[in-house]
């Protein structure tokens, strides 16, 4: 009997794979450059991988998220850039997380031109709370306001001057509740965008 897939479970198979997949050599990667090919890729064979081992409910389109019931998506990049983006919910995202957890592969390709094969080195497996989803300077700014005893006035400015996607009201809505509750350091780079866009130099 496969037994459930839970996030513990996850991240120890995530580790184990990405060891597995540093030393598979893959024909069909060979001179392949598009990332999102590549990652697609890499994606289908971690979720076939699982799918031997364990019970869990795979992602859809309506969900938005490769694990929705252990509230958890995956991103694969390239270390060279290590970025991906995901989609803009509200403002709250950049300043109290996602709203879920991040499983991140960062990966370095190699071809062998004697073997016509391409081979993803995994460099880096890495595993982001969901308290932890937020953007760093977003949150460190934030926090340093309300530890130097500041008020609405000092969040609704700091808001301004970093951009953020808020009307007066919500600016002020959001300005009461984080002095009420303070939010934890982000470990990501979330810049201003229809579609947020995620770096993970920091994490990494």
């Amino acid at each position: 009997m496969k037994s459930p897939l839970t996030v513990q479970l996850l991240t120890d198979e995530a580790s184990r794979f990405s060891e597995m997949e540093s030393s598979h050599s893959e024909t069909s990667l060979y001179g392949v450059t598009d990332g999102k090919a590549i990652g697609t890729y890499f994606e289908h064979r971690f979720r076939a991988y699982l799918r031997e081992r364990y019970l869990y409910e795979e992602g859809s389109s309506s969900s938005g998220i490769d694990f929705p019931s252990l509230d958890v998506d995956m991103k694969v990049t390239r270390v060279r850039q290590p970025q991906s983006s995901c989609p803009f919910r509200s403002v709250r995202q950049k300043i109290y997380g996602l709203g879920y957890s991040l499983l991140i592969f960062v990966y370095e390709k190699t071809d062998d031109q004697s073997t016509q094969t391409g081979r993803l080195n995994i460099l880096h497996t890495i595993f982001v709370e969901a308290s932890r989803t937020a953007d760093y300077q977003t949150t460190i700014g934030i926090r340093r306001i309300i530890e130097n005893n500041g008020n609405e006035d000092d969040l609704i400015a700091f808001m301004q001057e970093r951009s953020l996607p808020v009307d007066d009201i919500q600016a002020l809505q959001l300005a009461q509740e984080l002095l009420n509750n303070p939010p934890e350091p982000g470990y990501l780079t979330i810049s201003n965008a229809l579609q947020w866009r995620l770096q993970y130099r920091r994490v990494i």
